[in-house]
Order: C-alpha cells, then structure tokens, then sequence
C-alpha cells in the first residue's frame, strides 16, 4: 500500500521589502517499489534534512513529480541523479524522455490535470490505507498567518485563470478524501 509523508510543510509569506520568502510543501510517496517526492521546492537545506531524517539520499528517489514550474516548486528538481522527472505533460531522465502517462510508471498513483493556477497545473491521486489523498500543490495555499479555509472562489493572485482554478478546486474535493495543500496543512474533505 502507498505511504505518504509531508517532508516539508509549505510556506509562504510576503516580507517588509515586498519580496516572499516561500518553499512549498514537498511530499514523500513511497509504493514499496518506488520513492517519489512531488515539488521538491526551493530549500536545499530543508530538503536535505527532511531526506535525512527519512534515512534516504537524493539517489534514493526514483521519480520526481512536478505540479507546475513556479520556482518555490521546482528549483531542485535536478538534485535527485536517479530521477526519472515528470509533469502533466512528459517525462524525462537524463537525455531520454517521452509523454506522461495517466498514472505513474509501476504504481496505481493517478496524474490528475488541474489547471488554473496554471495551464499545466497538475496534482497526484494516491490510494492509500487513509482512503485517497490528493496530493494537491496549489489547487489550494494558504499565506502564513491566513485562515485555512476552503472556498472554491477564493482569490489566488497568482492564478492564470481563476474560473479553470475553481473548477480545479471542485473536482479536487469530490475526487480525494484528503487533500495535501502548495502551502499549507494537510485537510480532509467531507465525506
């Protein structure tokens, strides 16, 4: 059965000057076959460490999802040398690559297409002892000190289209029982 671990709890937050200071939340699914981290982020110390305490390496990761190409999501995404990396549209591993398909390779791991915050937004569907957990990225964030509260119509300023992102947003609490936020703490939908 799939395990998921949150590695890295995703913030983010607006500083003094105007400028974020942000990582997303980076997730660990482990199939018994596989090691996969989604979004790997943008702290490479953080990252490190969260590895560390897993009692796994960089080389230990066979795949690396990514939901979307904002740089709080992705910038690491090189780190991991044995990598096979994939998105909602192909893959790649070294020079050798192709298309995504629906589920991840030797896994039952389900590659939903959740446009909005951006056009290539993508989330992963994991069967899981704890019913399905959708590995959402930034379908839902939260800003630091915001209420977590889910509203399909709440605004998210860096969305592309805001009407793809609510649609995004419904299909994401009907499909998962659990939902694992860009930034933010994991939530259960009503069931």
């Amino acid at each position: 059965m799939n395990r998921i671990k949150v590695l890295i709890e995703g913030y983010a937050k607006v500083n003094e000057d105007g400028t974020w200071d942000a990582t997303c939340t980076t997730t660990l699914i482990d199939t018994g076959k596989h090691k996969i981290v989604m979004d790997p982020g943008c702290n490479r110390k953080m990252l490190l460490e969260a590895l560390s305490k897993e009692g796994l390496k960089t080389s230990d990761i066979d795949y690396v999802f990514l939901s979307h190409y904002h740089p709080d999501h992705c910038l690491l995404m090189g780190i991991f040398e044995n990598a096979t990396v994939f998105d909602s549209v192909q893959w790649q591993k070294g020079p050798i690559g192709g298309e995504t398909p629906e589920t991840l390779p030797d896994t039952d791991i389900q590659i939903i297409k959740t446009p909005g915050h951006t056009a290539d937004h993508a989330s992963l569907l994991v069967n899981t002892e704890e019913r399905k957990i959708l590995v959402g990225a930034d379908v839902f964030w939260w800003a630091e000190g915001e209420e977590q509260k889910v509203d399909i119509d709440k605004n998210d300023e860096f969305a592309e289209d805001m009407e793809s992102l609510k649609q995004s947003r419904k299909k994401a609490l009907k499909i998962a029982d659990f939902i694992i936020p860009g930034h933010g703490k994991k939530f259960k939908t009503s069931w």
